[in-house]
């Protein structure tokens, strides 16, 4: 056997990466391998626009199946996106006989379930190192690197965008507007951002990471999901004030024989390093019983990055191919001390909560009395000045509660007539 042949469908700015490094590196990788990895055909809607790589005309076709149902093609390479029809010729690929590579995590997150299953009964494998993260091994750290631990927690800055954001609303005062602007003038966020900012992008790649270190292949109903879209400048600067920093966070972590799996703006001290996460870099904090505290950081998209991650599945599976073995993306334990996800309502957490409220005598008595009628207890409270008149904001950092009371609470708070607009509630996190 002296190459292994790749069927690339996607050829866009991901796509283009994969092939780039397949040329520049060719003789780096035989060198590493023993083996060429050589592009065979290449897929896409568009044959036509020019890439920032040169191949010869003939590689190209607007017709799937001419990678699909060829017999000499040993891998296939999804790089479309979204659910359909990319789902469609995963299964097709596996049925023909083919192992996969994708950075699909939606798909992914919402039908990884069939997917996997399906190879496993066609003793194939899905490959998936860029679908979280980019360039940054933890798909294959947790899957081998630590195959020997067992995980307690996982905590991830997972979305480029969001973090951006959050970044530049902190270190150069802008409001949430302002820097959701200059996120799109850089390309960092789409033309409509909703995944990114409201934390579903996050999720997908939370399923992913929550299936590798505990086992549990949950589906999106099952994560409470909240964006960063009613994240204030006013809530950023006074969280630096108590010296925290506001992340978008994704989280799965064990409590007791229970799973808690969010994803949520979060309060996480200044001394940690996720904190110091900014721009569009990714950082997934990894907690297990043998290796310790672990920090994964890089970039979480971009061209090169996102296609290295490509690259190391199809070496993976080409040195799995050459050897005669069958690598299962399925050699995930099952964590059988986990009896149950938790509810979103039942997690306990201290919280960030600032009120918008009339500035009257009484305003904060009332709010005191609400929390204590709920069990909620006060750590702290500061009422600031502000440039609108009669309009102040009370900011309160209240010790551990459970989500359920508190949201009882902030209904009943948010029904007062001195009360201007909902309260906003953060969760903050000792990570």
């Amino acid at each position: 056997m002296g190459k292994i042949n790749v069927g690339l469908v996607g050829f866009g700015n991901v796509g283009s990466g994969v092939i780039k490094i397949l040329q520049d590196k060719k003789s780096f990788l035989r060198a590493k391998i023993g083996l060429d990895i050589t592009v065979k055909k290449i897929c896409d809607k568009d044959i036509t626009s020019k890439r920032n790589v040169s191949i010869p005309r003939n590689l190209l076709t607007k017709d799937a199946k001419e990678i699909l149902q060829d017999p000499q093609i040993d891998i296939v390479v999804e790089l479309i996106g979204g659910i359909h029809p990319a789902k469609e010729y995963i299964i097709e690929a596996l049925k023909n006989g083919k192992n996969v590579v994708t950075a699909n995590k939606a798909l992914l997150a919402q039908e990884g379930k069939e997917l996997f299953a399906y190879a496993k009964d066609r003793n194939k494998s899905i490959y998936f190192e860029a679908s979280v993260g980019a360039g940054i091994p933890i798909i294959k750290s947790l899957r081998e690197g630590l195959v020997a631990n067992n995980f307690f927690s996982v905590f991830g800055i997972v979305n480029g965008t969001s973090n951006f954001i959050l970044s530049q609303m902190s270190n150069n005062n802008c409001t949430f507007s302002e820097a959701l602007k200059e996120a799109k003038s850089k390309g960092f966020a789409e033309k409509d951002p909703t995944l990114d900012i409201e934390g579903i992008d996050s999720a997908h790649k939370l399923v992913l990471l929550t299936y590798l270190c505990f086992g549990r292949l949950v589906s999106l109903n099952e994560i409470f999901i909240e964006g960063i879209s009613r994240i204030s400048l006013f809530d950023v600067n006074y969280a630096k004030e108590l010296g925290l920093e506001i992340k978008l966070l994704a989280i799965a972590k064990k409590v007791s024989d229970e799973l808690e799996v969010r994803v949520h703006p979060t309060l996480i001290p200044r001394s940690h390093l996720l904190s110091s996460v900014c721009g569009v870099f990714n950082a997934i904090n990894v907690s297990c019983d043998l290796a310790g505290n672990l920090l994964f950081y890089g970039p979480g998209a971009g061209q090169l990055s996102a296609a290295s991650a490509v690259v190391s599945d199809l070496v993976d599976l080409t040195k799995g191919i050459r050897a005669g073995l069958f690598q299962s993306t399925l050699n995930i334990q099952v964590d059988k001390t986990i009896k149950k996800l938790r509810s979103i309502n039942e997690i306990e957490s201290r919280y960030y909560i600032r009120f918008m409220a009339n500035d009257q005598p009484g305003v904060l008595a009332k709010i005191s009395g609400i929390l204590a009628k709920f069990g909620i207890s006060i750590a702290s409270v500061t009422q600031k000045e502000w440039h609108k008149a009669k309009v102040v904001p009370i900011v309160m950092i209240i010790h551990d509660a459970k989500e359920r009371n508190l949201r009882s609470a902030l209904d009943t708070i948010n029904r007062l007539n001195v009360i201007k607009q909902d309260a906003v509630a953060i969760r903050i996190e000792e990570v």
